[in-house]
């Protein structure tokens, strides 16, 4: 039984990263290290990780254009969209409805991933 799933994303510095997910996403954080080094980062149930790293990396929408570095399934996208823009989130892509049958939009955090959350509207 699989109960979850959780992308890591590489990030320049923890801290950083963690403090735009919390302020601008809304969501809670546990860092690991001294200094951090290591992230989980949730909301809702949804988990990502951040890892530091001192490495160039190169984001998923830079090697094969529209993708994203991990896509959310939501319920409520609209009140999410409205939530994100109003806290200055990076808007990356704005609210559209795909031809596929859901309702989309993506945004970007500091170190240029590319998140897109989506909701089934048919």
């Amino acid at each position: 039984m699989l109960t979850g799933i959780a992308p890591i994303l590489l990030v320049k510095d923890i801290p950083t990263a963690v403090a735009y997910w919390q302020d601008k996403v809304g969501f809670t954080a546990q860092t690991y290290g001294e200094p951090p080094h290591f992230a989980i980062i949730q909301r809702d149930g949804i988990r990502l990780m951040l890892a530091r790293t001192q490495g160039s990396f190169t984001p998923n929408w830079r090697v094969q254009g529209a993708t994203s570095d991990a896509y959310v399934w939501v319920k409520g996208i609209d009140d999410l969209y409205a939530e994100l823009q109003a806290s200055g989130a990076s808007i990356d892509f704005t609210l559209y409805d795909t031809p596929w049958g859901t309702r989309e939009f993506g945004i970007q955090d500091i170190d240029d991933h590319d998140i897109s959350f989506g909701e089934v509207i048919s």
